[in-house]
This record gives structure tokens, sequence and C-alpha cells, in this order.
């Protein structure tokens, strides 16, 4: 085990990584991929330094399902902490370990990326003490052996922290004015939602594919896990909404008038 590096970001970083998520997951030929691939087979168009041959051109090419894809970091922790910065290239008989390793990590990162935001939320206060806590033993999982990740309850980890997590999130939303809807893991496919006031609302795991959110009021609604694909968020209000992921943004629709969280980019194909 390599000696251990300082907590990197928990976001993708191609740079310092060996296209894992071009190698190590499979994908079906479908509206977001032009071909199969299965994993642990490199994607076609995958360079030989690990970088995408069609980057700028993903949506056009028929790759969309790559446009919306993040690691929240793993890739690079993989690649130079777990494995060192030798690359399955030149020590295939890593290749098996580390492609094993990918998918675990990038569920314990997408975790720490969600403790990381509850522990800026000033009313989660109180329990600052609990998520640190838990970001740290999460934190260690991560900087451990590739055949120890691989052989993790992943599902264990996960359970032990949602409810801590949905704990912040009740704290956040407890001050918002008007009424909290709860949709949690409900079924909003295709909705018609414009306009709602769903301020401090609970979408966690909301089914909302192909939702009309046109000028819909999102503030400080808590969208962990919500399945944005398709959802027209032009006009919407996410100020303040909790837990967005850059992802969920990116398989949405919206456009200039879309209020985001100020820490998360507008998406490039969002209309001006």
């Amino acid at each position: 085990m390599p000696a251990e590096l300082p907590l990197l970001p928990l976001v993708s970083d191609c740079g310092n990584c060996f296209g894992l998520c071009c190698v190590a997951l499979p994908f079906a030929k479908s509206a977001d991929f032009a071909q199969n691939k299965a994993a642990g087979t490199p994607c076609r168009n995958l360079a030989e330094d690990f970088r995408c041959g069609i980057h700028t051109e993903l949506r056009e090419s028929g790759y969309t399902g790559c446009t919306v894809f993040d690691c929240f970091g793993a890739g690079q922790k993989v690649s130079q902490v777990t494995f060192g910065g030798v690359d399955w290239r030149r020590d295939p008989a890593s290749a098996p370990a580390m492609f094993a390793a990918f998918p675990v990590m990038r569920q314990l990162h997408e975790l720490l990326r969600y403790l990381d935001e509850a522990l800026a939320l000033p009313a989660a206060a109180p329990l600052v003490p609990r998520l640190r806590r838990a970001f740290d033993d999460i934190d260690a999982l991560t900087r451990g052996e590739a055949d120890a990740l691989a052989a993790l309850d992943v599902a264990g980890v996960r359970a032990g922290v949602s409810g801590l997590l949905l704990e912040a999130s009740e704290l956040a939303r407890a001050g918002l004015p008007g009424r909290r809807r709860n949709h949690r893991g409900a079924d909003l496919v295709g909705a018609k939602l414009r306009k709602a006031d769903l301020r401090g609302a609970n979408l966690r795991g909301t089914y909302l594919i192909g939702a009309d959110l046109r000028d819909a009021d999102l503030r400080g609604a808590d969208v962990t896990g919500a399945d944005l694909r398709g959802a027209d968020l032009r006009g919407a209000d996410l100020t303040g909404a909790l837990f967005v992921t850059q992802v969920q943004l990116a398989a949405a629709r919206g456009d200039a008038a879309t209020r985001l969280p100020a820490a998360l980019a507008r998406p490039p194909h969002w209309t001006a």
C-alpha cells in the first residue's frame, strides 16, 4: 500500500485517472450509448493516454450516458492511492482488482460528497461530531487495499449513513416556510409540476424522469438520489436545494433562468 495522500477532491479528475469509468463499467447500446461494452473492456473511444477521443462530441456521437456520469473523485483515488499510480496497461495483472475496486470506491466517494455538504449546513451544527466521524470512517475505508474494497458491504455502509444525512436534511429544511411535502421515493415520472411549490420538499429517491418542473420552487428541497433524467428545470429555483449533484443537472434540461446552488455549474447543453 502506498503512502497515504491527503483527501482528494470529491470531483472527477480525469487527468489523474486511468480511464476507469471507460473500462471497468459495462454499458448497453441504447439512447444513452452508441454501442454495447462489457465490464473490463476498454471503450473504443479510449485513447492511449486514457483520455476520451470524442470528449467534446459525446452527445453528438450517441454517448449521452457518459456526460451524466461522475465518479466523485473515485477514479483518481483508485488510480493514484489504491494502486500507487501504476496503471492497468503497464501491469495487466492488476486490472481485475482495479476494475472491481472502482465501482465500490465510487459509491464511497458519493457518500463522502453528501457528508461533506451536510457538514457545511449551518442548521446541522448539532450533528457535526457524528457527521465528521462518519466522514472519517468512510474516508478510511477508501484507503484500504483493493481486495478489502471489493469485499466491502457498501449497502451496509450506505444504510449506516442514510439516517444521519436525513437528520441533517430535516434540520436544514425545518426553518423553511410553507408545507414541506414528502415525495420520498414517489413515482412522479412525467408529472406536471410547473410552478409547483416544493420548497423544503423531501424528494429523496423520487422518480422525476421527464417531469415538467418549469418555474417550480425547489428552494431547500432535498433531492438526494432523485432521478431527474429529462426533467424540465427551465426557470426553476434550486437555490439552497440539498444534495444536488452535477450529474443530476446534466441529466435534466434547464436554461439561463434556472437558479442553482452556488457550488454547481450550469451544464453546457442547457439552453440560453
